[in-house]
């Protein structure tokens, strides 16, 4: 098989998948793909009729020529996330908003950087199993849990003839110079150039491993984008700080950027097929 990229062609994507609709579900690096893919698409029929509609948790960008929709649902867990007496509960065998993923074409499911918040970023204060609740838990292990609740429902309700389904692999975040032998280096600040080569001397994510066995269990094929390394190499492509006494982002990308490679493998993989 033939594993080299295709080169993106916007108006060749939108002829083939006419008449689909694609669908990024996750946190903001699923929305940073979105946006890629949004861009991309538009730069190619530049006079398109577009229609683009946005909610608290929803974008829809239509091209209504090709009838092709692309849609960004946030849903940063994927299982639910509630507010009862005790706290904030997230549900790791619970999920509620699936009937929004029937029907779709194409999924790409993304689930990782709201599991490793602490302190103050973190957005709950209990886990919850069956019924039963727990003030603290690993969250590589509570995160697997979840991620198998996702993979359940998958197997169970996905038609792999009508719908194909990817898993946005873990993006990769550069605040520490450490991580890449720059002990010296803060933070992505100032960065311009890509790490040399194709490694990376820093740690492999925790989540990575996690990925790869919940998906190697299922029986419904789903398409990992291994995106960990290339976004590793690449501490030149955050947003870093663009306006003055902003907050430092190194876990985001610029667009056109990094995520547009993500795009490319997409598009690759769904031409294979």
């Amino acid at each position: 098989m033939d594993y080299g990229i295709h080169r993106f062609n916007g108006e060749d994507f939108l002829k083939n998948f006419k008449g689909k609709n694609f669908m990024f579900v996750g946190d903001s690096l699923s929305n940073n793909q979105w946006q890629s893919l949004a861009c991309m698409l538009h730069a190619a029929v530049t006079n398109s009729n577009y229609t683009f509609d946005r909610t608290r948790n929803r974008s829809v960008l239509s091209f209504p020529e090709f009838e092709f929709t692309i849609t960004f649902l946030k849903d940063g867990f994927l299982v639910d996330l509630v507010i009862e007496e005790a706290g904030r509960v997230l549900k790791l065998d619970s999920l509620s908003r699936t009937e929004q993923w029937k029907g779709v074409d194409v999924l790409i499911f993304n689930s990782y950087h709201w599991w490793i918040h602490t302190g103050r970023l973190q957005t709950w204060d209990y886990f919850q199993v069956g019924d039963k609740l727990y003030k603290e838990m690993d969250h590589m292990e509570a995160y697997k849990i979840a991620l198998t609740t996702w993979a359940n429902w998958v197997d169970s309700n996905i038609d792999p003839v009508v719908t194909k389904v990817f898993f946005q692999g873990i993006s990769a975040v550069h605040y520490y110079g450490k991580d890449w032998d720059e002990p010296m280096v803060k933070d992505c600040s100032g960065q311009t150039k890509p790490i040399e080569g194709s490694t990376y001397p820093g740690e492999r994510y925790a989540g990575e491993a996690v990925v790869k066995s919940v998906l190697s269990n299922m029986t419904m094929p789903v398409n990992l984008l291994d995106i960990t390394l290339l976004t590793q190499l690449r501490k030149d492509g955050h947003p870093s700080r663009i306006v003055s006494g902003a907050s430092m982002d190194c876990s985001h990308w610029c667009v056109a950027g990094v995520p547009d490679a993500w795009n490319e493998l997409l598009y690759t993989i769904l031409l294979q097929k």
